[in-house]
């Protein structure tokens, strides 16, 4: 018995060795599939349909009959945000990644979210000027606040708070930083009525829920 099982062993062992390995290969996917680890480099196609094209019913954020041209509607769907063109964090997935698929076929881009982009409305903030060679930020107090940070403003310059972003300087500084173009500078020295301005008394309060 024990020759002839041991001869059964090795014919299935070389069998074994003899067949051809498997290979595998990465199907195609399509263009609005996102794979993981896809060596082939796939050119996506435009996502907005010659459809957006025709008139649609007056039901829609601008009150009107929407007719969308297929150029401006593949220019929303990449743009990031309507005062950003590209993304700002390393977390971020392009606009384009997420505007994609059956679900935004055929719909017209104006009418998509598009909020703006915060990098941006912080910079639209006027400088607080101080008396005080420190200051400290905590974002308005409360629930939508963060942690206090101090900031020290010996230098020249506008300091912003690394949390928020809102601008501080020190009155003795004032004549250097107005004297300087706006052009280098990175917030307005004062109010210029934008719309994204939040208002003094909305900045900074004392009570334990407040809010900027």
């Amino acid at each position: 018995m024990f020759p002839t099982t041991l001869r059964a062993l090795r014919s299935r062992s070389a069998a074994s060795i003899a067949r051809p390995l498997r290979t595998f290969a990465s199907t195609a996917t399509s263009a609005n599939q996102v794979p993981a680890n896809d060596p082939v480099k796939r050119d996506a196609p435009p996502n907005v349909s010659e459809t957006n094209a025709t008139p649609t019913s007056s039901e829609g954020s601008f009150d009107k009959v929407l007719q969308e041209s297929t150029e401006k509607g593949e220019e929303l769907r990449t743009q990031q945000a309507p005062n950003y063109k590209g993304t700002w964090s390393r977390s971020q997935n392009p606009r384009a990644v997420a505007m994609s698929g059956p679900r935004f076929e055929q719909s017209i881009m104006e009418d998509q979210p598009r909020p703006y982009a915060a990098i941006e409305l912080i910079h639209k903030q006027p400088v607080r000027w101080t008396h005080d060679r420190t200051v400290s930020c905590d974002g308005g107090g409360g629930p939508l606040g963060h942690p206090r940070i101090f900031i020290n403003l010996d230098k020249p310059q506008i300091c912003w708070c690394t949390y928020c972003g809102l601008p501080f300087a020190h009155e003795k500084h004032r004549h250097h930083l107005e004297s300087m173009p706006e052009s280098e500078l990175s917030y307005p020295l004062g109010p210029k009525g934008h719309a994204a301005e939040v208002s003094e008394t909305q900045k900074v309060t004392d009570e334990p829920l407040a809010q900027r």
